[in-house]
C-alpha cells in the first residue's frame, strides 16, 4: 500500500498517562508532515491541538470517558460536548464494559447514544472502543451491535492502556458483525507497517498507533 493512501487510514494516538504538552506538539508537528487522517488526543489538549492544526487537514479526535469507560453517560455526553466546543472533530468513546458484561444493555445504549447525539448535531464522527481483551466472543458481538444501534460510525478494539490490545482475528470478527453499518479501528500494539497492513487485509478501516512515523517509513512512497 502506498504511503500516501496508509496515511489517510490512521490516527495518531497520544494518550499515555505520562505524555506531556510537548509530546502533543510533537505530535501535531508528525500528523500534518505525514499527512495523517487524524490525531487523538486527551480532552485537555484539544484546544491547543486545534489551534496547532488549523487548516492542515488532520482531523482532531478527543478520547472520552478515557480509559475505563466508568463515566456517567450524562457525564460522557457533556465531555463530549466540550471536546467538539473546543475544536475535536472526532470522539472516540470508551464503552461502559463493566455494564456490558452485567447484561446492563440499555445503559450501554444509553452511553454510546448520548455521545452519538451530541457528536453527530455538530458533524462530527464517533468511534466506540470495546477493549477487546476483556470480552468473551459472544460479549465482542453484542457491543458491536450495541454500539451500531446506538449509531456510532465506528468500533474500535482498544484504549492502548489494557493487557492486551488489537487482534487479526477480533477484527475479522468486528467486520462481520458491523456488515458495513460502521467502520472498525484496530488500534492497541500496532506499530509496524506489517502490523497495520495485516490489520486492514482482515477487515480494518482506520489504524490507531502512537508510532505512526514507523509504520510508514515501511510503506511504498
Amino acid at each position: 500500500m502506498k504511503r500516501e493512501e496508509l496515511a489517510k487510514r490512521i490516527d495518531h494516538a497520544v494518550v499515555k498517562p505520562d505524555i506531556t504538552v510537548e509530546d502533543v506538539e510533537k505530535a501535531c508537528r508528525e500528523a500534518i508532515f505525514y499527512g495523517l487522517r487524524g490525531l487523538c488526543v486527551p480532552p485537555c489538549y484539544v484546544k491547543h491541538a486545534s489551534e496547532l492544526l488549523r487548516n492542515s487537514g488532520v482531523r482532531l479526535c478527543a478520547v472520552v470517558g478515557f480509559p475505563f469507560g466508568f463515566t456517567l453517560p450524562q457525564v460522557k455526553a457533556r465531555e463530549a460536548e466540550l471536546a467538539m466546543e473546543l475544536g475535536a472533530s472526532d470522539i472516540d468513546m470508551v464503552m461502559n464494559i463493566s455494564a456490558l458484561r452485567s447484561g446492563l444493555y440499555e445503559l450501554v445504549l444509553e452511553d454510546v447514544g448520548g455521545v452519538v447525539d451530541i457528536v453527530k448535531a455538530r458533524g462530527g464522527v464517533v468511534k466506540v472502543i470495546v477493549e477487546i481483551c476483556y470480552l468473551t466472543e459472544e460479549e465482542l458481538r453484542k457491543a458491536c451491535e450495541l454500539a451500531v444501534e446506538a449509531g456510532a460510525d465506528f468500533v474500535k478494539t482498544s484504549t492502548g492502556m489494557g493487557p492486551g490490545g488489537a487482534t487479526l482475528e477480533a477484527v475479522r470478527l468486528m467486520k462481520a458483525v458491523v456488515r458495513g453499518r460502521a467502520g472498525v479501528k484496530a488500534a492497541g500494539g500496532i506499530r509496524t507497517y506489517e502490523e497495520a497492513l495485516a490489520m486492514i487485509e482482515a477487515g480494518a478501516d482506520l489504524i490507531g498507533t502512537s508510532t505512526p512515523g514507523a509504520i510508514l517509513e515501511g510503506a511504498e512512497r
